[in-house]
């Protein structure tokens, strides 16, 4: 019996071999076959097509079989993988080669000068106090046109300027009425200004819709995403930022340094965890309690007490102070 396994086991490993040296030579004589064919051919002056020539050539690269913006509602409120995150970042930033000679029409300024349009705002659209004040001051200076044949910048009505999902502010489905604006024109010539996008704790930048050609007034920017000399980087001011005027500068002369009590100031929210934590866990080095004040907390988000550290109690005595 045992004879016998031994004896089918050498006859299957045998056929095995002469199978693999079989199929092995007919490659490798159709190989030599083909360099003959390929040879000759270039003997006698002929072109002969290289293997890539019958494979057929795509004008794009390959989409993903569900796109981005239908992975999830725009509206949704899911927390996202860092693949994700690149991936709606990339696909917002679909002009990140944007530059003003490639993606901005001069020919439109040179006809009639710097002439800035607002669309006429929408019946029914909440449009934030903040962002009123940007329109109002645009409308109010000497560049506001409301002829848009004679407008070289666009600026939407659309209210843009908060993004996170979370906020009362947010807009929804914002993509479907930024395209079907007839002057639209896959944003060139926009400008379109941004304070908040994305959601906790991801804070991706994606604002909702693709930008295409549009340039961004935008603050807190990443240095991954920001078009220089195209786009725009702005602070991110408080809501109750007055629109115009103020008290007067206490800088007189050449007095320096200028004549105040503390030089620098900030007071906000600390972040545990999440994006923009490692800068905020840092400004305690730098707060000095005399002219130099960095006050943080650390209550942000309803289980901010799983994350509280040692500093916590004194940096929130100190901010409520």
């Amino acid at each position: 019996m045992q004879a016998k396994k031994r004896y089918f086991i050498l006859l299957s490993a045998g056929s095995c071999l002469a199978l693999l040296f079989y199929f092995g030579g007919l490659q490798f004589r159709a190989s030599r076959s083909h360099s003959r064919r390929e040879e000759q051919s270039g003997r006698n002056g002929l072109h002969q097509p290289s293997p890539d020539h019958f494979w057929p050539r795509f004008p794009d690269a390959l989409r993903p079989f569900f796109p981005w913006d239908q992975l999830e509602n725009e509206d949704s409120s899911v927390h996202i993988s860092p693949r994700q995150k690149r991936d709606a970042n990339s696909s917002i930033y679909k002009g990140k080669k944007c530059r003003m000679e490639s993606c901005f029409d001069f020919t439109l300024c040179k006809k009639n000068g710097f002439k800035v349009y607002v669309y006429p705002q929408q019946k029914g659209e909440k449009i934030a106090e903040s962002y009123q004040n940007i329109l109002a001051a645009i409308e109010g200076s000497r560049f506001y046109t409301s002829d848009p044949s004679q407008a070289c910048l666009f600026v939407l009505s659309l209210d843009t300027l908060d993004r996170d999902q979370l906020s009362p502010q947010y807009v929804h489905n914002l993509r479907s009425k930024v395209q079907s604006l007839h002057l639209w024109n896959n944003g060139r010539n926009h400008l379109i200004f941004n304070l908040y996008s994305g959601t906790w704790p991801d804070y991706t930048e994606d604002v909702g819709f693709d930008i295409g050609q549009a340039m961004l007034a935008k603050a807190s920017i990443s240095t991954e995403n920001f078009r220089p000399n195209f786009d725009v980087s702005i602070p991110l001011f408080s809501k109750d930022h007055p629109r115009t005027g103020g008290e007067r500068g206490f800088l007189k002369f050449n007095t320096i340094p200028p004549l105040r009590k503390y030089m620098l100031v900030f007071k906000g929210k600390r972040y545990l965890t999440g994006i923009g934590s490692d800068t905020r866990n840092a400004l305690y080095h730098v707060h000095n309690g005399e002219d130099v004040l960095l006050l943080t907390t650390c209550k942000h988000g309803k289980d901010w007490q799983k994350h509280k550290d040692a500093r916590c109690d004194r940096d929130n005595t100190e901010y409520e102070k």
